[in-house]
């Protein structure tokens, strides 16, 4: 059985109000947040957070990430663990 993923996409556009790939973003930039949020910063750096995350491009990723969450990763990750 063959289907184009055409009618794929657009049931999860339709069942959920975003795209596959905004919504796998979204995903991917709020479970780094979570991660930054957790991490001890004496034991972790923003950018292998991001790369595990498969962020490549860490000046993108700090600009979304400001953009979500209101302030750069590194600001996350060192507030965390006062």
């Amino acid at each position: 059985m063959h289907s184009s993923v055409r009618p794929l996409e657009e049931g999860f556009q339709r069942h959920l109000n975003i795209s596959p790939m905004n919504y796998l973003r979204r995903t991917k930039l709020h479970r780094a947040h979570h991660d930054l949020v957790s991490a001890n910063p004496t034991d972790h750096i923003v950018a292998l957070i991001a790369h595990g995350w498969g962020y490549r491009h860490l000046g993108r990723f700090s600009q979304t990430y400001r953009s979500q969450f209101g302030e750069l990763p590194s600001e996350t990750l060192h507030k965390s663990k006062r």
